[in-house]
């Protein structure tokens, strides 16, 4: 009898130490971000990041009290470099189906929507028999990529791709694309609210597909159950707190 006492002890000091190694107090969170996509991330002037994602970010963080440490990427579907622990989260990923099967999501941090853009006396509208036989430009990596490679590309769209917006919009404005499959955020600050972009407009609707999501949410590893429980309850006390609308409502989205 005393025999089993002691296997038992010793069996309880064993999962309490397991418990300490796999659950040690969290005091940072590194947060992968790609500073190219104003309102959402970008730098300002001084080099600071600023944006959307950000503001929502250091708040989350603040929340939790822990630190936030910002990683800039070049794309930030880097899904390699999240497994192999460079930083703890991905910020501003549009969950789908597709990236569930590499990745956890978090609620929803906000909504978002997706347009057909193009000079006004085009005439497109985003149907495969508008677009077909004309270039339609996208981000490399994103989840527009991959709807219009799956949906359009097969169906004669000439899909180009570019890593950056900026390069995007210029090459939309000098003709050498003839649309583009933005946000609607996005794609207003970057080209429909300024002088180069009074000839172009949304065409059609708004585009829904489960390819391109229809919110923004913040990616962790799978088996990183502990920080998507962490920052779904941050998330839902600065909602519940009234700090969620302030940082949202200078940015004016769109619910789809």
């Amino acid at each position: 009898m005393a025999l089993i006492q002691r296997f038992a002890l010793l069996a309880l000091l064993f999962s309490i130490d397991a418990v300490a190694v796999v659950e040690p107090p969290r005091r940072e969170i590194r947060f992968a971000v790609a500073a190219q996509f104003p309102p959402f991330q970008s730098r300002n002037p001084q080099g600071q990041l600023v944006g959307l994602n950000i503001d929502l970010g250091n708040a989350l963080c603040q929340q939790l009290n822990v630190r936030c440490t910002w990683v800039d990427q070049v794309i930030v579907e880097n899904v390699p470099a999240l497994d192999a622990r460079q930083f703890d989260a991905i910020m501003g990923m549009a969950p789908t189906s597709e990236r569930r099967r590499w990745v956890g999501f978090t609620d929803n941090l906000y909504p978002f929507t997706t347009r057909l853009v193009a000079r006004r006396s085009s005439g497109l509208m985003p149907t495969i028999s508008s677009l077909k036989g004309k270039r339609v430009g996208v981000l490399l990596g994103s989840n527009r990529e991959a709807f219009t490679l799956s949906q359009w590309a097969p169906e004669g769209v000439i899909i180009e791709s570019f890593w950056l917006n900026d390069e995007l919009v210029r090459s939309l404005v000098a003709g050498d694309i003839d649309a583009t499959l933005q946000g609607t955020v996005e794609i207003r600050g970057a080209l429909l609210d300024t002088d180069a972009g009074q000839d172009f407009n949304f065409m059609g609707p708004e585009i829904s597909a489960e390819l391109l999501g229809n919110g923004v949410a913040i990616a962790v590893r799978k088996p990183d159950t502990a920080l998507r429980s962490q920052l779904n309850r941050a998330l839902e006390e600065l909602m519940q707190n009234g700090e969620y609308q302030r940082i949202l409502a200078p940015y004016h989205l769109e619910t789809p």
